[in-house]
């Protein structure tokens, strides 16, 4: 079990990094949030899990140990591999993630690439008391759709226009305390406003 990986970012993609640990390359598997904070040639600790398969062997990286927790709790729910727990990881925090089960926000949850309406009942079902284990409680800004669904829809539109993942994920940052602060926490938001707000951020170039 390979359970933490140290060394110097070689490759950086939107979902996968390549890390040079004592000579030797290794493919990790990471969310785009996470690939867009790592600079190649820069160090790099990450907390892992591999999955092995009759196939392959593949490595999964997470910024903090309770996402990689979480990760693999949530691979214990029928029907989701590590593709999606990694989805859902990549649009929520692991406490937004955890509050929204507890929450038994059902709405929030489909919002996870490849789970579907089923897919958040059998999450909330099966997870619901376990996650309790991570010590948070729902609450209104963990489910609200400024603080988490216009953070999905934004990043997309912006990839999709030809932004790097590492300016997508910057000018997320940059107009987020903007967004809370203009339009509070619990609005539903335009997104199309939102779009332009990022699109007209100066502190990316």
């Amino acid at each position: 079990m390979i359970a933490s990986l140290s060394g110097v970012v070689k490759v950086s993609r939107p979902q996968s990094l390549v890390i040079d640990v004592g000579g030797v390359g290794i493919l990790v598997f990471v969310s785009p949030n996470v690939s867009a904070a790592q600079l190649v040639g820069t160090s790099v600790s990450l907390h892992t899990s591999l999955i092995v398969r009759e196939d392959a062997l593949t490595l999964y990286g997470f910024e903090s140990s309770e996402a990689r927790d979480l990760f693999e709790l949530l691979q214990t729910v029928t029907g989701i591999g590590p593709k999606v727990a990694q989805s859902a990881l990549g649009i929520f925090s692991v406490q937004d993630l955890v509050s929204a089960i507890i929450s038994e926000s059902g709405a929030t949850l489909e919002r996870i690439p490849g789970l579907g309406k089923k897919g958040s009942q059998r999450l909330v079902l099966e997870l619901k008391e376990k996650v309790t284990q991570f010590g948070y409680l729902p609450s209104e800004r963990s489910i609200a759709p400024s603080s988490i669904l216009w953070r999905e829809q934004v990043t997309s539109a912006l990839l999709g226009l030809g932004f790097s993942s590492r300016e997508t994920q910057e000018r997320i940052e940059a107009i987020s305390t903007q967004i809370d602060s203009e339009y509070g926490q619990n609005s539903v938001l335009n997104i199309a406003d939102v779009i332009k707000i990022a699109l007209s951020s100066g502190t990316v170039r």
